[in-house]
């Protein structure tokens, strides 16, 4: 199901992610994702869904609460499904599964039992392998997938995750093959793919070679999220270079890559977005 092919039977003990049974922690209208995701003047917002468990191992991780420490509810295929049309009915404007992947199955599942009329957002970490992606075809309208590292470097000694760069690039590819066109009604984004890239105190230049490969081998016009929200939580403090924001001048020269690479289709942050008050309680 993903790159770590951890063999585990869920049936009788929890995998690399955590997990056996699918779990959720919350559900809601969810308002600070991209705008074209959230909706930029709509009182709705986004239904996202949070899963429980997560097949990285990320110490800055902002939901650490549910990727590490496995709150949640053991909910079944019905359940999931009936929640899609509940979120429908509150008047989500898309179903924002975060952080899916070790539930994948589940999810398609639940899927083939109600299929809402709002489009299916695939939310990731990108650490997916490339088999799974293309059996989503069909299943999942955009793609909301961060592209954390260029340096394999980073993503072992941050997030445990071998051969990062490599898996997510590919994984990317085949997700931008499964949605090659992006559209955008009325503000709001009905199929194609966002790619985010989280900035993180002193890795400026892991985040710049990022932005070369989606130039390179997705296009200039790709829309992208470039995001200056980084805030030291979880295990951050026990790296004293990560257990910090990142300044004006780190992000600065992220996005002037950004500009003078001609990316046409990119959002940015304030600096004052890095802050505990985006993310949920669970």
């Amino acid at each position: 199901m993903c790159p770590r092919k951890c063999g585990i039977d869920r049936e009788k003990a929890v995998g690399f992610c955590g997990e056996k049974s699918l779990k959720i922690a919350r559900f809601m209208l969810h308002k600070f994702e991209e705008p074209i995701v959230s909706g930029k003047d709509s009182d709705k917002g986004s239904g996202a869904i949070f899963f429980s468990g997560c097949n990285m191992r990320c110490v800055f991780c902002q939901n650490y609460d549910i990727s590490a420490g496995h709150k949640g509810e053991i909910i079944t295929v019905d359940r999931l499904a009936k929640i899609f049309k509940q979120l429908e009915d509150m008047g989500a404007l898309n179903i924002n599964l975060v952080s899916p992947t070790q539930f994948t199955s589940e999810i398609k599942k639940a899927l083939d039992k109600y299929r809402p009329k709002i489009p299916i957002v695939w939310n990731s970490n990108g650490y997916e392998s490339v088999s799974e992606i293309e059996g989503l075809k069909g299943y999942v309208d955009i793609f909301l997938v961060d592209l954390k590292y260029s340096d394999n470097n980073l993503a072992i000694k941050y997030s445990g995750a071998p051969n990062y760069f490599e898996i997510s690039s590919a994984c990317i590819k085949k997700m931008r093959e499964l949605a090659p066109k992006d559209i955008i009604e009325n503000g709001i984004m009905k199929k194609g793919m966002i790619i985010r890239q989280l900035v993180l105190p002193g890795a400026s230049q892991n985040s710049i070679d990022c932005l070369k490969f989606i130039c390179n081998e997705i296009g200039r016009d790709t829309i992208v999220s470039i995001m200056s929200q980084y805030e030291p939580m979880f295990k951050a403090n026990e790296y004293k270079e990560i257990n910090r924001h990142i300044t004006p001048l780190e992000y600065k020269r992220v996005v002037n890559f950004a500009i003078n690479s001609q990316m046409t289709n990119c959002y940015t942050q304030d600096l004052s977005s890095a802050t505990k008050i985006y993310t949920p309680k669970f």
